[in-house]
């Protein structure tokens, strides 16, 4: 509606209109990331790229050429769009609905890990890298700003009252799905051997190209360690649900959906993912005992308990790695191993070198070399270590971001004791925190740490107040997140939809009196 006054227009707009137009718009940005946190974590398929490494080598790892990859690319892209459309969206319901951005101080720190990662890019030595990232990992500044986008915008919408429930129910096929796909695996009949799997993973490669021999499809992320922190998260936030759940039929199905969420993460062998639950337990037996229904949290926690036992039998039985991965970092005797006996050999010969050799008059001797071993965490203290070092270089803007193969000390000696071997390459820090250090330097690891430090209290607020329900399960889940990223990095099938969750968080936590009532924990 429009009036006209002294030539100049004014216009008046119809509330009503627009509070009915921002909630369509909610509804439509709600819908794109479901599909942000369950459709992107599934995609796979054959790609091959052009990579030009910014080194002349003759390292296969760092050579440029044609590449493949069948777990990143299409997330990558998908991640892209919907972003790009969840953001007009969102703009054009701020711009011209009336609609609103919630004043808290993780703004500033969004901002600031935004201009940091833009200029971490602008001034890396690896620009195109640091801007994509790895053919095979996509973790560049583009997919870190989808994440911040997808995050500030899940921060700044309304949600239907039963929002929790569809982004859960959302997650049942990446569960399900995954653990065909391991368990395949894991009993030595990998899928990707079938020709219809092979197929369709090779559906958009170009003519000619082909899958490596030895490819192995072991779930819908790239490897043991993201599976193993992934279903960590996926784990802890079905039994939180269970466990806070007023619908008993729902709970023990999502108790079994836990289980079998611990069971990709157990047969992923990797120690991250049991890490994550065993740090995370203490606040689920809080859950349970603050709960309203003391008596069926707690036999909710005995059922996953129940259940978990014969589950994890059963794996460590056929590979005894199982235990070594959980378990054993706690006792270190595996009961699964079979003890074969040992031919004792003779005791009273002795054979030494001296080692040193004789060149004319002058004595010259051999260096020591250092023995070979494994620093903490499978080698990742060393190269934490030494990518620290490393950024010291470079401290204001690092060498930006998934570019650590190209500039970390490779071939050095050291390497025997910290990876056992001096000859291994190192293309990821294993630590997300030390990766952005690595990658946007101090100004982005200020940024991120902001994010990451007010996020974090307003989870335990939420835990501690069991306020809201969904804050609650989200919580958790960006908590098991957190930690989980002290061992891994990121990529945008296990980063997307974790930002996500942790924007609906922050949403619930901030919102008005009036949003709350939307919020509350009660079934329909």
């Amino acid at each position: 509606m429009t009036s006209y006054s002294n030539k100049k227009i004014v216009i008046v707009r119809d509330e009503e209109e627009d509070r009915i137009s921002r909630i369509k718009a909610d509804r439509w940005i709600f819908g794109l990331l479901l599909l942000a946190i369950a459709f992107v974590p599934l995609l796979v398929g054959g790609y091959v790229k052009d990579v030009v490494s910014p080194n002349i080598t003759n390292i296969g790892l760092l050579t440029s050429g044609a590449k493949g990859d069948i777990f990143t690319h299409y997330k990558a892209i998908t991640l892209i769009v919907i972003t790009a459309i969840v953001a007009v969206i969102f703009f054009t319901k701020v711009l011209f609905m009336g609609g609103e951005i919630r004043k808290t101080k993780l703004n500033v720190f969004l901002g600031v890990f935004v201009v940091a990662l833009i200029l971490s890019t602008i001034f890396s030595p690896s620009k195109t890298i640091a801007l994509w990232g790895q053919y095979n990992r996509s973790d560049g500044a583009i997919s870190y700003i989808c994440y911040i986008v997808l995050f500030f915008i899940a921060m700044n919408i309304d949600y239907p009252k039963r929002a929790l429930h569809y982004v859960m129910y959302t997650l049942y096929p990446f569960v399900f799905i995954n653990l065909v796909l391991i368990t395949m695996n894991f009993y030595g009949h990998d899928a990707m051997t079938y020709p219809a799997v092979q197929k369709m993973m090779t559906l958009f490669l170009p003519e000619g190209a082909s899958l490596g021999e030895g490819a192995i499809l072991l779930g819908t992320l790239n490897q043991w360690n993201f599976m193993s922190g992934m279903f960590a998260v996926v784990t802890v936030i079905y039994l939180a649900w269970a466990i806070v759940d007023t619908n008993k039929i729902r709970s023990y199905i999502n108790v079994a959906v836990s289980v079998m969420s611990m069971a990709v993460m157990l047969m992923s062998l990797s120690t991250s993912g049991f890490l994550t639950v065993v740090l995370i337990a203490p606040f689920l037996i809080y859950l349970a005992i603050k709960s309203l229904d003391k008596k069926k949290a707690i036999i909710v926690l005995a059922t996953f308990f129940i259940l978990s036992v014969p589950v994890f039998h059963v794996l460590a039985d056929k590979n005894p790695r199982v235990w070594n991965e959980s378990i054993g970092f706690i006792i270190k005797k595996n009961p699964y191993v079979k003890e074969q006996p040992v031919a004792m050999a003779p005791t009273d010969f002795k054979f030494t070198f001296e080692n040193r050799v004789y060149a004319a008059e002058n004595k010259f001797e051999l260096p020591v070399l250092p023995e070979r071993g494994t620093a903490a965490g499978s080698g990742r203290a060393y190269i934490w270590s030494k990518t620290i070092d490393l950024t010291m270089e470079r401290p204001l803007f690092g060498f930006g971001l998934d570019t650590i193969m190209y500039h970390f000390p490779h071939y050095n000696i050291d390497a025997r004791a910290g990876m056992r071997s001096e000859s291994t390459i190192v293309d990821k820090p294993h630590n997300m925190y030390v990766g952005i250090f690595y990658g946007t330097g101090i100004l982005g690891f200020i940024g991120f740490a902001g994010i990451a430090i007010i996020t974090l209290l307003v989870t335990l607020k939420a835990i501690l107040t069991r306020k809201h329900i969904l804050a609650v399960i989200f919580g958790i889940g960006w908590l098991g997140f957190l930690i989980q990223a002290l061992f891994n990095d990121t990529l945008p099938g296990t980063a997307a939809p974790m930002w996500t969750l942790a924007g609906m968080m922050m949403a619930y936590m901030l919102a008005t009196k009036e949003d709350k009532e939307l919020t509350d924990g009660r079934d329909d």
